[in-house]
């Protein structure tokens, strides 16, 4: 006789907020997998990689936030503990012992670059630095901090995970956020 599935009643999404789960070592797939079968909406950043194997070059989709995965839920249902119990779940992002929501603007941001394939790669998390605003083209209202070292680059950073994705700005018009 096998266990029926852990599903959670039909969630309402207006007080619903995005959270950054921590997840073990290569797990982030299987626990998006498992969310998305609870019926939450869920976010895995991938990125594109080509890994050089003896006899071929193959293109492999690696975690863009190694250990980390999304979930939009309202925190208020009491999900938690069910969040928390499901296999390869470590623990919510969480400051001052409270799982810690990130803004939507940033889940969205980074969302739009990843839809259209703009090359990035991972960045040290900054903390200083100008905030800018992309003006103009596929990237318009895309936030981020203006990196004054080296070429001309902007960083989207997520804060509660303490991680970032730095992208070239040449040829795009930036203004203060």
């Amino acid at each position: 006789m096998t266990a029926a599935p852990n599903l959670l009643p039909p969630l309402s999404l207006q007080g619903a907020q995005w959270y950054a789960i921590q997840t073990r070592y290569r797990f982030e797939r299987k626990v998006t997998a498992q969310f998305q079968q609870k019926g939450l909406e869920t976010f895995l950043p991938m990125l594109k990689e080509a890994h050089n194997w003896s006899d071929r070059l193959q293109p492999v989709f690696v975690p863009l936030f190694s250990g980390y995965t999304f979930v939009r839920l309202d925190l208020a249902a009491g999900l938690r503990m069910d969040l928390l119990q499901t296999q390869g779940v470590n623990r919510f992002v969480t400051s001052g012992g409270q799982a810690t929501p990130i803004p939507a603007k940033q889940i969205n941001d980074l969302q739009t670059l990843l839809s259209q394939k703009i090359p990035c790669a991972l960045h040290a998390f900054l903390k200083i630095g100008q905030h800018v605003r992309i003006r103009g083209g596929c990237l318009d209202g895309i936030d981020g901090i203006l990196e004054k070292s080296g070429n001309k680059k902007m960083v989207i950073s997520i804060a509660s995970i303490q991680r970032s994705v730095a992208i070239t700005v040449e040829g795009y018009e930036l203004e203060l956020a």
